[in-house]
């Protein structure tokens, strides 16, 4: 079976060459791991944000950049846009932010190939069969400072692999990247709303595109939180092809689908969250899906789209002026 962190890791290796070129920082920890700096003590680079997406996806997935993604007559945003045809695995089995990376000061949400090592979560690769057992582990973290010798022992440990065999890639919420990486989960959010709110076998997905527009940088990383993941929730639009089975009812699956099928729909995600006293598991699962989503069932030939691109809300969300 394909492995995302090797396919990944050509990506990683074409960041490293092309550091200075793409305005990235690379340095070795003292036990031999590297870090990748893509947006703490640098600014990235649009080049930088298509590139740390693929790696988050596993390699299994074409990211460009569309300059400017319309969505609507009066207002467009640079674009990110995804292609994969390994849905579940690239989105929910490498991309999801499933790993909470914890050790002494250091957090940061961990997403990409080496989650598939150390089977974080355990239950999302039960669901979707898949793990991975390459030699090497290679991590994005959404952070703002950058991991220490021993969060890079911990990650090793975890993977069970060469501490001198880990990458880690590390972008901030309010850095360009950051914002890049994140409007890149539009396809993503679609499959994790499947699985973990609709409960739909995601292994039945088997082709998947999207385009989400990059929310612009604010320095407030709550602020940032906010406006990117308003960026897919309000502008994202994703393309499923579907091989259902007899009896599955994917016009229901696309019905509820989009955010706005949501409770609590309607507000800037910044508000939501703070009514939630910024707690993810007080928010709706729901409402992290994108906007607009077009499924093509495979066996019947039949397509269905649902939900809608919401201008006015990512204009606020966005403050725009």
């Amino acid at each position: 079976m394909v492995s995302v962190n090797l396919e990944a890791k050509k990506t990683v290796d074409v960041m490293i060459e092309k550091a200075d070129e793409i305005d990235i920082r690379v340095e070795k920890l003292n036990n031999g791991a590297t870090v990748l700096d893509c947006g703490v003590n640098v600014y990235g680079s649009f080049k930088a944000g298509e590139l740390y997406t693929k790696v988050c996806l596993g390699g299994l997935s074409e990211v460009g950049i569309s300059i400017p993604g319309d969505l609507s007559e009066t207002f467009a945003l640079p674009a990110v846009k995804t292609k994969t045809s390994f849905p579940a695995i690239s989105t929910l089995g490498s991309q999801k932010a499933g790993w909470s990376v914890s050790v002494g000061d250091f957090f940061a949400l961990g997403s990409g190939p080496a989650r598939a090592l150390s089977l974080k979560p355990a239950e999302t690769y039960e669901e979707i069969n898949y793990k991975d057992d390459a030699d090497i582990a290679i991590l994005t973290l959404e952070s703002d400072v950058l991991p220490t010798d021993e969060v890079a022992q911990y990650i090793a440990d975890e993977c069970k692999v060469d501490v001198k065999n880990v990458y880690l890639l590390v972008a901030p919420t309010s850095s360009l990247v950051g914002s890049i990486q994140i409007s890149g989960r539009c396809a993503e959010n679609g499959t994790y709303k499947m699985l973990e709110a609709l409960h739909f076998d995601v292994t039945k997905v088997k082709l998947a595109a999207a385009i989400a527009p990059i929310a612009p940088i604010d320095p407030d990383g709550l602020k940032a939180m906010g406006k990117t993941n308003d960026a897919v929730l309000f502008g994202g639009r994703v393309y499923y092809y579907i091989e259902s089975e007899e009896g599955d009812d994917i016009a229901g699956l696309a019905a509820k689908l989009p955010s706005s099928a949501a409770d609590g729909y309607g507000k800037p995600f910044f508000e939501v969250f703070k009514e939630a006293e910024f707690d993810f598991y007080k928010i709706d699962k729901g409402m992290f899906a994108p906007a607009e989503v077009i499924i093509n069932d495979l066996r019947t030939g039949e397509v269905f789209n649902t939900g809608y691109i919401n201008v006015d809300l990512l204009k606020k969300s966005f403050e725009v002026q």
